[in-house]
């Protein structure tokens, strides 16, 4: 069975590797501010962070899954779509993009605990069949060292890394050793959680185990 992840995410793609799975790749065309502004619009309201990171997962997979029926009528497989933002003290802090931004976040957030909200959306493509979809939304909280200095700060935002991912840090890579504690599916924090991925192929009549298909898996 084929596997097509919407994203080009390294995190997200290094994950399904550590997981057994090799998949495709392919850039959703969503223009995601567009999306979730037109739906704010339309409802009168700011959505909350678990239906914006779910709303934009479901739209980036629902994109990819239809260009590959449209293009490979053939394609059996699944398409997984995903979204990620971070929720600190009520305000929702998405990639911070510049160095200021990102020395003045991590100056904020030592000490304390925000949560990490991750959308996911599974399509599952058969040749003849409609399309069918599962989708869902895993959460894991993280706290912050409170001893974190402005020299260390300053080290970790000039490597670069905390510049392009939600919440300006990672947990699998030069961000962890800042943080103290996880709570959670920890795989959400570094970009999806396998464990919501796995349920959600069991809701559309997925084995998880016939995914893997990486030459390393005996």
């Amino acid at each position: 069975m084929r596997v097509c992840l919407a994203s080009t995410s390294p995190a997200r793609l290094m994950l399904l590797r550590q997981a057994g799975i090799e998949p495709e790749t392919r850039a959703p065309e969503v223009d995601e501010e567009a999306v979730v502004a037109a739906v704010e619009a339309g409802e009168a309201r700011t959505l909350a962070p678990d239906e914006h990171v779910l709303l934009l997962a479901r739209r980036k997979a629902q994109d990819v899954a239809a260009a590959l029926a449209a293009e490979q009528p053939d394609f059996d497989g699944i398409v997984i779509g995903g979204d990620s933002m971070f929720e600190l003290g009520g305000a929702v802090l998405g990639k911070p993009y510049t160095p200021g931004v990102a020395t003045a976040r991590w100056r904020d957030m030592r000490g304390r605990t925000g949560v990490l909200h991750s959308g996911h959306s599974v399509f599952r493509l058969a040749p003849g069949e409609p399309a069918r979809e599962a989708h869902g939304v895993a959460e894991a909280s993280v706290t912050f060292a409170a001893d974190v200095t402005d020299a260390e700060i300053a080290a970790y935002v000039a490597s670069g890394e905390p510049l392009q991912v939600a919440g300006a840090f990672t947990v699998d890579s030069l961000g962890g050793a800042f943080i103290d504690r996880v709570e959670g599916d920890p795989s959400t924090v570094v970009g999806m959680s396998l464990s919501t991925l796995r349920r959600l192929c069991c809701e559309l009549g997925i084995v998880w185990t016939d995914l893997w298909n990486r030459s390393d898996i005996s």
